[in-house]
């Protein structure tokens, strides 16, 4: 039961992280996005920030009960 709860969380997790717009491109990584590395998220940028970071927690309470 737990096994497959970490699988399905994983799964998300990685399709969060995929669709995650970040400074994508050659000038992103050379820091030509503008003068403050610092970027705003609103919506559903935001949205999928947290959810991110939510799913993540899950992932390793998961991994530790998995190991208990």
């Amino acid at each position: 039961m737990i096994l497959a709860l970490q699988i399905a969380v994983s799964i998300i997790l990685i399709i969060l992280v995929i669709i995650q717009e970040r400074a994508s491109g050659i000038s992103g990584v050379f820091g030509g996005q503008g003068a403050t590395p610092y970027q705003t998220r609103r919506g559903l940028e935001k949205t999928i920030f947290y959810a991110t970071i939510v799913f993540a927690v899950i992932f390793a309470a998961l991994a530790i009960a998995n190991l208990l």
